[in-house]
């Protein structure tokens, strides 16, 4: 399913890019010469971006990408922590758990939903059924409240991380098309300076400089955001993980404790 969510989003991404490039920055109305759309009108902003050629369009539409990955990692990550504060969340856990209370806690672990709400969830919920029971010892016990943790952590942990290689690749293919582009319109530019022995076409040169000069600027600024927002994302990710193994570790600590004062 992620997948198919992966191939739309890329795919109208650039089809929707395209269009734009085409038929809006294309407009023959935003060009001196028309249908020929050569030469913007003086101050018309879409269509010199428009002679940046259609390599404008893909770093539209990489930046289209990246901006849709931004918005679903910070879904993905807000839900993750859950309705209420992580870190009130877990010392609110810790305390019922302390006291007894086993059914409170996972009430509240139903209410708080999220990454680290499951995965306390179910070591509490394999907690209370290993506690009392007979066939099982104590390093048992832990064993199996240690073994569904880490099986759920397994499950909620990759979710926190999964797309942000296509920020990544998002950043590092946004520079290599605007120099792509940068290189193209260089050459063509050239190119205009080589044509003949007479008078340099100024509209020939002008149109490789703009074609240069506007891939330059997008890719740098399809590339900006993803990378500003790729260390951003990796950076709370890697906090909130941590202070979920540190839940996990302060937990386990009170279910070794009640265990061995239960069989004691």
């Amino acid at each position: 399913m992620k997948n198919w969510f992966t191939l739309f989003v890329i795919t109208a991404s650039m089809v929707v890019s395209f269009a734009i490039w085409e038929y809006w920055m294309g407009n023959a109305g935003n060009f001196d010469d028309g249908a020929k759309r050569h030469m913007p009108k003086k101050g018309n902003v879409l269509g010199m971006i428009y002679t940046g050629g259609p390599l404008v369009a893909v770093l539209l539409g990489l930046l289209v990408i990246g901006v849709t990955y931004v918005f679903e990692r910070a879904i993905v990550v807000s839900k993750a922590k859950g309705k209420s504060n992580p870190q009130q969340f877990l010392k609110k856990v810790q305390a019922n758990l302390q006291s007894g209370a086993v059914d409170a806690a996972i009430q509240d672990c139903q209410k708080q939903g999220g990454s680290m709400a499951n995965i306390l969830l179910a070591g509490i919920e394999r907690y209370k059924q290993v506690l009392n029971d007979p066939e099982f010892d104590t390093e048992k016990k832990i064993s199996e409240i240690q073994r569904a943790i880490d099986e759920t952590s397994n499950l909620e942990t990759p979710l926190l991380e999964k797309n942000l290689v296509i920020l990544s690749t998002v950043a590092s293919t946004s520079t290599m098309v605007g120099l792509l582009g940068t290189t193209v319109g260089m050459i063509r530019a050239f190119a205009a300076l080589a044509e003949g022995s007479g008078a340099v076409s100024a509209q020939q040169l002008s149109l490789g400089i703009s074609e240069a000069l506007y891939n330059t600027a997008g890719g740098l600024l399809a590339a900006i955001i993803a990378i500003v927002a790729f260390n951003a994302f990796s950076t709370v990710v890697d906090n909130f993980v941590y202070t979920i193994d540190e839940g996990i570790l302060e937990v386990m600590e009170i279910f070794t404790d009640k265990i061995k004062s239960n069989k004691a």
